[in-house]
């Protein structure tokens, strides 16, 4: 009996999910919007949920694209989070180029908007992409963990690759998304996908 590459057992893997497991839910598009909230369709039908982002453009140059999560259908945003982020940075012109643990991205039991994408340039080119994905949001027993990957056109032509991951340190359901700048509003698409 042959046995297939690794490689190629990876692309049958990522295949199969993209084609049959993946449940698109829901679309939004802000334009010049505050936020983009997501108050149905995350519940217990999945335990993956997946957040994509689609060309995320804010109107205020150099801010950071941050989330949070609800308890109560979206009437607040405010559960505790505890997450760490590092990321990987270069310049157009070759110069910085180096990785590093963001401190400033961290939150130990904080509340507050969790930032995802951070600098972000407000020019017609300049965006960010990626995705977030929370895990279990309906478990009442166990925190609701999460990671994020996203690259950004830095205010300062950087490319930027941000991983952020962390949990909701609460054992209430997380019911509601919520997506904003931490300042000024945003145009850009998010999709909400259920994964089986």
């Amino acid at each position: 009996m042959s046995l297939l590459p690794y490689a190629s057992l990876t692309h049958r893997r990522k295949k199969f999910r993209a084609t049959g497991d993946v449940v698109l839910l829901s679309s939004q598009t802000a334009s010049n919007s505050a936020s983009i909230s997501f108050t149905s369709g995350i519940d217990s039908t999945y335990g993956e949920y997946i957040f994509k982002f689609y060309n995320i453009n804010p109107a205020t140059n150099q801010t950071d694209f941050t989330f949070n999560g609800s308890i109560d259908a979206g009437s607040n945003y405010n559960v505790t989070k505890t997450s760490t982020a590092f990321d990987a940075y270069h310049d157009e012109d070759d110069s910085p180029a180096e990785m590093v643990y963001e401190t400033g991205n961290d939150l130990a039991q904080g509340t507050g908007f969790q930032i995802i994408g951070r600098y972000l340039g407000n020019a017609a080119d300049e965006s960010c992409t990626g995705e977030l994905h929370l895990f279990n949001p309906s478990s009442t027993t166990y925190v609701k963990h999460f990671y994020s990957r996203l690259n950004v056109h830095m205010a300062d032509n950087l490319t930027q690759d941000v991983f952020t991951a962390g949990y909701f340190n609460d054992t209430n359901d997380i019911d509601a998304v919520q997506f904003k700048m931490a300042s000024g509003n945003f145009d850009g698409t998010i999709k909400l996908w259920g994964v089986k």
